[in-house]
């Protein structure tokens, strides 16, 4: 699935977690196909590195910060919102699970998707755009990346879906998709108790194969919506299982 050049010429995207992994790799690959893209995310020298010399409008954020997240998504106009800021932590064993990193996961993977949306939502609905969710499939499927990370991504999963059906019955156009990967080869990973190693990572999807998939998605008609889309690397995984 590879995009045609220009395929978002004209197009205003706002991504979130732009500073590494997919959400960096999302803002270079929109960039690239042509859209205006505003970056956000919390290491502003992470950003402006990763994306070299594009001319992208980088903002410095914490996405669970509500207010900051209001005041950088203050566009009158979005074509569509990426949102790929996450996290998780080593100790992520439900008997080794510590409230703060709940907490922490809760601010960074659910209520900064919550906060993005609805400081977004004017400017949406003024496009007609679509909001692409980066979530996992851990959100459906368990595995392991322990029980709060999963019920980060099952919890966006429902967001979006009752999101959708409310945008619906309103006629706005706006739309939701999740996009649930499997195991990419992101820094992530590094959060692991016990890290892959390399033989494993050589076959995982990488940041910009997720990339590409939300430009399949933030350059479809809006006449046209993919509400969830599974995406697995072939060698490594299928639903429910990793090698």
């Amino acid at each position: 699935m590879i995009v045609a050049d220009g395929a978002l010429a004209g197009k205003a995207i706002a991504v979130s977690g732009a500073s590494s992994g997919i959400g960096l790799a999302a803002a270079r690959r929109m960039h690239d196909l042509g859209a205006a893209v505003t970056a956000l995310a919390r290491r502003r020298e992470a950003m402006e590195e990763g994306l070299g010399d594009r001319d992208v409008d980088v903002r410095a954020v914490d996405v669970g910060d509500r207010e900051a997240v209001a005041a950088a998504l203050d566009h009158e106009s979005l074509d569509a919102l990426v949102l790929a800021a996450g996290t998780n932590v080593k100790d992520r064993l439900l008997a080794d699970l510590s409230p703060e990193s709940w907490e922490a996961m809760m601010r960074a993977n659910l209520d900064g998707v919550y906060h993005c949306v609805r400081a977004a939502l004017p400017a949406l609905r003024a496009a007609k755009g679509v909001v692409l969710i980066v979530g996992s499939v851990s959100g459906s499927w368990p595995d392991v990346s322990g029980p709060a990370y999963q019920a980060t991504k099952a919890g966006v999963l429902a967001f979006a879906r009752g999101a959708t059906l409310e945008e619906f019955d309103r006629k706005t156009g706006v739309r939701f998709s999740v996009v649930a990967p499997g195991v990419v080869d992101t820094p992530l990973l590094e959060n692991r108790p016990a890290p892959p190693p390399p033989e494993q990572r050589a076959i995982a999807l990488t940041a910009d194969d997720v990339a590409e998939v939300c430009a399949f998605l933030c350059a479809l008609p809006p006449g046209v919506h993919v509400p969830e889309l599974t995406v697995l690397p072939t060698a490594l995984q299928a639903l429910g299982r990793t090698s």
